[in-house]
């Protein structure tokens, strides 16, 4: 069983870069193998960042560690090996050898190299499922101005994209026009993709979903955007420098906004409502979710999967409300049946939809940070069918 210890030594280790538990506690970002070790319980209780030589410097400065050294400062009587990563898990073996410990606890992202090289040296590792989640859902003050920076860059994104689909002329086949050519997913996604870039973010494959296709909740999209459809864009980018990443989803209507989308998209919203306002700390994702879904309900829609008799007019809401969002756009806790207590700190989505074979989807998208009174709210955007 794993020993939970608070006096037990923990080791993270990795690649900061692709690593974001060990990003998180140290709060520097590097592309190399590096490794962090927490010694409480003992004479000289301390954190020790080690990295390569060249980023000493730059750790010292910036990293989230008492000290910080390099692998070749820990070498053990048999040399280093000339393998960068390896040489990382033999120091880190050896500075934990060198200040006895016997016995370490780690999280869920500990590459085996370093497992191996630990145990090597004789020393026991436990697991802990738990040892940093919790931490990484409690957003600090720098990581919630990071998620508010991240979310405004993706609003900016958002209108660039819902004005442009608003503002575009249709041929007589109800093609979208946007610089003489057919405006596309494929172009429109292409626009917010470089629009991002120079604001020094990596955008992943942006939904952007027109009628029918939008009906799948997770359909990128593709070919022509078309008028008096409902066009889902939801746009979920990641600052390069700080990691953190926005989500927004918002639906535009180019043209005539019909009676049916116009009342999906009211309900829609009057849910996306509900559902901010039961945000907070000591209540529950589940929570959330059964006051969103009950506005759904009470607008004369559905929820769940349409089942094979169902006809295509069939029109409900497919997923769960939310998720939380960080270092990774989606994660814990989920905002769905099962859904855990919530914690102060959490960053969390509310995104109801409505999905109709026949017609398509309407989804709205904001983010919010839980207090214990309820949720700073990091979205100013319209959330309106017209964009025009």
């Amino acid at each position: 069983m794993p020993t939970n210890s608070p006096t037990l030594p923990i080791v993270l280790a990795g690649v900061p870069k692709t690593n974001y538990s060990l990003y998180h506690r140290t709060r520097f970002l590097v592309g190399d193998p590096t490794s962090f070790i927490q010694l409480t319980g003992t004479p000289d209780d301390h954190t020790m960042f080690i990295c390569r030589d060249i980023e000493l410097q730059r750790a010292a400065q910036y990293a989230c560690a008492d000290r910080v050294s390099c692998p070749a400062d820990h070498s053990p009587a048999a040399g280093l090996s000339g393998d960068r990563e390896t040489a990382t898990a033999q120091a880190t073996a050896e500075y934990l050898t060198k200040h006895a410990v016997t016995e370490i606890i780690t999280d869920r992202t500990l590459p085996f190299i370093f497992a191996y090289h630990i145990e090597q040296a004789g020393i026991k590792i436990q697991y802990s499922p738990t040892l940093g989640v919790m931490e990484r859902r409690a957003k600090d003050d720098q990581e919630v101005q990071w998620l508010q920076d991240a979310q405004s860059a993706t609003e900016s994104a958002m209108r660039v994209a819902c004005e442009i689909i608003a503002r575009a002329t249709a041929d007589k086949d109800g093609n979208l026009l946007h610089g003489g050519e057919i405006l596309t997913s494929e172009i429109l996604r292409s626009i917010v993709d470089i629009f991002l870039l120079e604001q020094d973010y990596a955008n992943p494959r942006s939904i952007i979903a027109c009628g029918p296709l939008g009906a799948d909740c997770h359909n990128y999209g593709t070919g022509p955007l078309r008028t008096e459809q409902p066009i889902i864009v939801d746009i979920f980018p990641q600052n390069r420098r700080t990691l953190y990443n926005g989500d927004c989803t918002r639906t535009v209507v180019n043209g005539t906004i019909d009676e049916t989308i116009q009342r999906m998209h009211t309900a829609v919203c009057e849910a996306n409502s509900a559902g901010c306002s039961t945000v907070k700390a000591g209540v529950t994702g589940e929570d959330v979710h059964r006051a969103t879904i009950q506005v759904i309900k009470d607008n004369g829609y559905s929820t769940g999967l349409p089942g094979p008799d169902d006809p295509i007019s069939f029109c409900s809401m497919t997923h769960g409300t939310g998720h939380a969002v960080g270092l990774d756009v989606h994660e814990p806790p989920l905002l769905d049946f099962g859904g855990p207590e919530l914690i102060v700190g959490d960053c969390l989505t509310i995104e109801p939809g409505l999905y109709c074979r026949a017609i398509g989807g309407v989804r709205v998208e904001d983010m919010v940070i839980t207090t214990t009174a309820g949720c700073l709210k990091l979205n100013s955007l319209h959330t309106g069918l017209d964009w025009s």
